[in-house]
């Protein structure tokens, strides 16, 4: 009988045969090892080149004050023991310099690293990368550096920078005057207005022809931004919202040297320019400005001093002074931001810095002050950087900077025209307390501006 679909042709009781198991071929089990082999292989391959190109490849660093050749050598120098990277330094221009940079960055085509003055932190958040711990961790880094420098360049939780050089104002001293009238400089603001009047000298129609100190105006006293900053930071006032006597006390000292002393006004060159022309005593002003007024005047005769203090409370109580600089930050959407970091560490040795100090010096008077704590000997008696040196401890900053390059729209230059107009106020003979009451709920929009608000 047939068997039907589904039936079984054996009894129960008998178990069907096993079929016979097909040997699988040989070259086909080699043939697939030989594939995973190939596949690994270009795996590896891929993984090693990612690692090799974030190792290595071009990094474009924007400059903005030092020429080529003062960087050159320590690039020579890096890429020598780094043979696989190949860095491209840019100096900038200084005009437009914060537009073209916040541009480039829209566009995805900023560059690896570029400078940065300290108090732009808050208009880069987003693109500034964090200092990772494994190049300098937070600890390592606040003992390296001045305790301004920590607190300027942290971010939330992050550090974002890495300065190269430090600057903060110091009072021009002209020796000449001081030698011939037979006095030694100021060590607090009360002294300093005291030699003001008797260091101006003025004609028969009272004309000034030698100014005693550059201050209580805006239009033609350079750094005006900071000198009043730090009236007010040594007074005591919050500089977010300056109202109150503090506040008005130290607007109204800033501009008395004008409306009440005379020893300056509005007739009287750029601050700068009338010391290098010898007809002002004292002028404030940072260690890069020597530059300047040696070259208008190679023939002057001039150091720096500390700037002026309050009297303290304690004899142990900090100098306080105001920092203005700037310093080098990796783009956070970089794809060479570990190289870029460890470049930034490598220039911000001791032994690159003074490299850096010495080629700057070979064109100019000197080089940047040094940002390291433990290089504060090398230049403390320094005619023009000493004195700025000997205050870095105790120097406090604020976003009230000027020269800075900032645009009509940055930080710097919208806080600088409510500021201005409240010197102006009270230079016209108006109330302090109106004024500031003004200008702080215009820095109150700025500050919400930028996320500074709490």
């Amino acid at each position: 009988m047939e068997p039907t679909q589904n039936q079984n042709i054996y009894p129960p009781e008998v178990v069907a045969p096993p079929k016979p198991k097909r040997k699988f071929p040989k070259i086909f089990l080699w043939l697939g090892v030989g594939i995973l082999a190939v596949l690994l292989a270009v795996l590896l391959v891929r993984l090693l080149g990612s690692r090799t190109t974030s190792l290595s490849g071009d990094l474009t660093w924007w400059g903005l004050w030092e020429d080529e050749n003062i960087v050159a050598p320590l690039i020579s120098e890096y890429e020598a023991k780094n043979p696989k990277v190949k860095i491209k330094y840019v100096k900038q221009s200084p005009r437009d310099y914060r537009e073209r940079l916040t541009s480039a960055f829209a566009k995805g085509q900023g560059p690896d690293i570029f400078r940065f003055h300290n108090t732009w932190v808050p208009m880069f958040r987003n693109e500034l990368d964090a200092l990772p711990a494994s190049v300098i961790n937070p600890a390592d880094f606040a003992k390296t550096f001045y305790p301004i420098v920590s607190s300027d360049l942290t971010l939330g939780t992050g550090i974002v920078g890495i300065p190269l050089g430090y600057d903060a104002l110091a009072l021009y001293i002209n020796e000449d005057i001081f030698s011939k009238a037979g006095k030694t400089p100021p060590a607090t603001w009360d002294d300093l207005r005291d030699l003001a009047k008797e260091l101006t000298v003025k004609d028969d129609q009272g004309v000034i022809i030698q100014a005693g100190v550059a201050l209580g105006r805006v239009e033609n006293v350079d750094h005006w931004q900071e000198i009043l900053a730090l009236m007010m930071l040594q007074n005591g006032v919050d500089l977010t919202n300056p109202t109150g006597k503090k506040g008005e006390d130290a607007l109204i000292f800033f501009t008395i040297f004008s409306s009440l002393d005379g020893v300056w006004d509005a007739t009287l060159p750029p601050s700068t320019a009338a010391f290098a022309g010898g007809k002002l005593a004292m002028y404030f002003g940072p260690s890069w400005r020597a530059f300047e007024i040696a070259q208008a005047n190679p023939n002057l005769k001039f150091i720096t001093v500390p700037v002026p203090q309050l009297p303290k409370d304690s004899p142990t109580q900090s100098d306080v002074t105001y920092a203005t600089y700037w310093a080098e930050g990796v783009w956070a959407r970089s794809s060479k931001k570990s190289q870029a970091w460890d470049f930034l560490k490598f220039l911000s040795q001791k032994e690159s810095l003074q490299k850096l100090y010495q080629n700057a010096s070979k064109i100019r008077q000197f080089g940047e002050p040094y940002s390291r704590v433990e290089m504060a000997g090398i230049l403390e008696d320094h005619p023009i950087l000493g004195s700025i040196i000997k205050q870095a401890s105790g120097a406090s900053s604020w976003y009230l900077a000027s020269r800075t390059f900032d645009g009509p729209t940055g930080i710097n230059s919208l806080l600088s025209k409510y500021f201005e107009d409240a010197v102006n106020t009270v230079a016209s003979g108006k109330e302090a307390d109106k004024a500031l009451e003004t200008a702080a709920a215009g820095i109150q929009q700025v500050l919400s501006q930028y996320r500074l608000t709490k």
